[in-house]
């Protein structure tokens, strides 16, 4: 079988519309790798591919989840095993492109096999997180478990949440786990994996140029959509970038103006959180630092033709 082909960087750097040009290409079909392309309720705060942007390529795993639903690396996992198996019987090339860094280590190193948590838990350790903030969970954890504690920032509530829950529900601290991971779906030499590391003032310019156009296509439209329905503030959609500051403008507590600053703000430090996982968790995949869109398929092709043709 030929190897799939796995598109990684940080958000606006033009993953999507590579994803579909290199698909289009080779005759692949795309499969989405980014945790809140899932979620049927956010096309435009997510930056989900238009019709226009798929051209005419097969696109799977986007907008298929509602949004009141807690979807998980596993789930995706279960999911992305059924369509990839389906798209190469029928002799296509899965081309698997987002920005979450942990579905890629998941699908090439394998899922560390961790015990569910009780809702009941959940709801206890979210209660914590809104009463004392991120700092009140870290010196809780560093009490149960201070490796976890040291490595997570203040700023990082929900893995302050989810390594706390874990001890919780088990007694054991995140660590004992991460150790025990079930096989990748993809072994070596069935896949190709690549990162975008465009220049950060580049990148920085289209987060915000991306903002702006989101707010004039209807941004603040699906943000409203999803305060109505009252979802929980701490499931995975309700964080999408911009999500948690247009909320607050929405309910009254800030301007339109501060919300939208802060929205850019906070996705420019997220962009800069996915450059440094890129650094560490795949050290070894080439890097595409252009932000031509012809050099970048030429480079993928160049990698594909030599795998292909070992």
């Amino acid at each position: 079988m030929q190897p799939a082909i796995l598109i990684h960087g940080p958000t606006a750097s033009g993953k999507s519309a590579l994803a579909a040009a290199v698909a289009k290409n080779i005759g692949g079909e795309v499969v989405n790798a980014d945790s809140m392309q899932v979620y049927k309720d956010l096309t435009i705060l997510t930056a989900r591919p238009s019709e226009d942007d798929m051209g005419g390529v097969p696109h799977h795993l986007f907008g298929h989840v509602d949004a009141a639903t807690r979807y998980s690396t596993g789930k995706w996992l279960d999911d992305v095993s059924t369509i990839m198996r389906d798209i190469e019987h029928r002799g296509k090339v899965p081309v698997l492109v987002g920005g979450t860094g942990l579905y890629f280590l998941a699908l090439t190193a394998g899922l560390s096999e961790i015990p569910p948590v009780p809702e009941d838990i959940r709801a206890d350790v979210r209660a914590i997180a809104a009463e004392e903030g991120g700092a009140g969970l870290k010196a809780r954890l560093n009490e149960v478990d201070p490796e976890s504690a040291q490595r997570l920032a203040e700023g990082d509530r929900q893995r302050l949440s989810r390594a706390y829950e874990v001890w919780l529900a088990t007694g054991k601290p995140f660590s004992a786990f991460t150790g025990n991971r079930k096989p990748p779906l993809l072994s070596d030499g069935e896949w190709l994996g690549v990162a975008l590391t465009p220049p950060r003032s580049v990148l920085y310019g289209r987060i915000e140029a991306r903002f702006d156009a989101m707010m004039t296509n209807g941004a603040m439209d699906e943000a409203k959509a999803l305060v109505e329905r009252q979802i929980d503030p701490e499931l995975p959609v309700m964080k999408a970038h911009g999500m948690p500051w247009l909320a607050s403008y929405i309910r009254g507590d800030i301007s339109s103006e501060f919300a939208i600053q802060n929205a850019k703000r906070d996705t420019r430090r997220y962009a800069k959180r996915q450059f440094t996982w890129i650094g560490r968790q795949f050290p070894f995949w080439p890097r595409i630092p252009s932000i031509d869109a012809q050099t970048r398929e030429k480079v993928i092709f160049a990698l594909y033709g030599d795998i292909d043709g070992a």
